[in-house]
């Protein structure tokens, strides 16, 4: 059965301008260019394998396979993943909505349930993050237009319901626990305000039960049937790290001091942290989840550690001087993928290598390498940056805090940096304290 066809021609995507999440999916290259949802590595796509992919499964590759084609200079990792984004693009409904579930040999819609939690929410994530990372700004004016279509028929009171993907028609008026990642991917473009409000309406919740439940009847203001559950999600808490360094809002340290004194006097075990089966009593689960390690508590650390280097905002860096150009690392502007491993967009440039550079690579290393016996090229740069002003034009985003200090440049620490890549100059723009710049400039 084929795709659906549209009633009207549909525009092509504008060129100007957590561990979600419950479906995992390896890539591998359908009729529609969209990944099944598991294959086998050594023969392949298992012949009863259900053809039926989440939307998160398809969208969720952009950034770390778009990385691994920039290390490596194989274009086919980021092609395969951009395939995937656009084939979701093309098969949004006429409203702008994307459902659940998809059929990645026909391209039709099996479940047509769309909102921004389970089964969809990496997708959007990975637009926004995607956009930042590679300064691609079609995947941003993507991301921007679900965001309208998002407001226009799943927003009530700053809450977000899932609705019938096709008539925007209420069909569970209910908040998933993985959906709290959506405050802090708001403020990412610059969306401080309704970031906030959504927020605070999901931190009423915490407050209830002193968790989150992975469903929480809106209507009712309370759980829903075998959802009662909280294992230890880091959704909130990577919200608040998003909007304290956008706000510096006491309210969101407030969130992460209940989070801990919940988590500790809850959930806290001889063994570890278990899982908790049911918010009403707090009964435990004998189970405690990997994302609970590598997500929720790096992201407790983080809100609670202003001077982390990964909240660098580009006022130090290190420069290195190589005869390809000047190669700028560690200037923040990291980009967390679902799994919370930070990518750092500067280095990520710096080793970029096309294919056909390939050849070039022996002599590079050798050329930077011998550079190790004039230490002096290497220095430690910092620079002050004044008063930020945001870009002309509509979509005006939150500005990165200001900095007071002049700090004078320091010579480098006598251990010098080695790069396992060519250096090439770093002339594309960094997010600031996660702000997106759209501007031409």
């Amino acid at each position: 059965m084929v795709r659906r066809a549209p009633t009207a021609p549909r525009p092509t995507p504008p060129t100007t301008g957590s561990e979600s999440r419950p479906c995992s999916t390896t890539p591998t290259t359908a009729t529609w260019r969209m990944p099944y949802g598991t294959v086998n590595l050594l023969h392949g796509v298992n012949p009863g394998e259900t053809p039926v992919t989440c939307t998160a499964g398809i969208g969720t590759f952009i950034v770390e396979f778009a990385t691994l084609s920039s290390l490596t200079g194989d274009p086919v990792f980021e092609d395969v993943a951009r395939a995937a984004l656009m084939r979701l693009w093309e098969s949004r409904s006429d409203i702008g909505l994307v459902g659940n579930h998809i059929d990645v040999l026909t391209g039709k819609w099996v479940a047509q349930d769309a909102g921004i939690g389970a089964g969809v929410d990496s997708y959007f994530e990975y637009l926004v993050k995607g956009a930042i990372l590679l300064q691609d700004k079609k995947l941003m004016a993507m991301f921007l237009e679900y965001n309208k279509a998002i407001r226009n028929y799943t927003r009530f009171d700053d809450w977000y319901l899932w609705v019938q993907m096709y008539k925007g028609t209420v069909s569970m008026p209910v908040f998933q626990s993985l959906e709290a990642y959506w405050p802090g991917l708001q403020s990412l473009i610059g969306d401080i305000d309704n970031a906030m409000r959504t927020f605070l309406n999901y931190y009423t919740v915490w407050k209830q039960f002193g968790g989150l439940p992975e469903f929480y009847n809106i209507p009712q203001g309370y759980t829903v049937e075998k959802r009662e559950g909280y294992p230890l999600r880091p959704e909130l808490i990577e919200s608040a790290m998003y909007l304290y360094r956008a706000t510096g809002d006491p309210t969101l340290l407030e969130l992460g001091r209940d989070a801990v004194e919940s988590i500790e006097k809850i959930s806290k075990v001889e063994c570890g942290f278990a899982t908790i089966k049911d918010l009403r009593d707090h009964k435990l689960d004998n189970r405690m989840e990997s994302f609970f390690l590598a997500e929720t508590v790096k992201y407790l650390y983080l809100l609670f550690d202003p001077d982390n280097f990964i909240h660098n905002n580009g006022s130090t860096f290190d420069a290195v001087i190589t005869p390809y150009g000047e190669c700028i690392l560690g200037a923040g502007g990291y980009i967390f993928n679902t799994e919370a491993h930070p990518i750092d967009p500067a280095a990520l440039h710096c080793c970029r290598r096309l294919k056909e550079e390939q050849w070039e690579v022996e002599d590079l290393m050798r050329e930077f390498y011998s550079l190790k016996r004039n230490r002096s090229r290497f220095q430690k740069t910092t620079m002050s940056s004044g008063p930020w002003e945001p870009p002309a034009g509509p979509g005006t985003f939150s500005s990165p805090e200001n900095h007071d200090e002049t700090r004078e440049k320091k010579p480098a620490k006598q251990k010098i940096p080695l790069l396992s890549c060519p250096s090439q100059p770093f002339t594309s723009k960094l997010a600031l304290l996660g702000q997106v710049f759209l501007d031409s400039s």
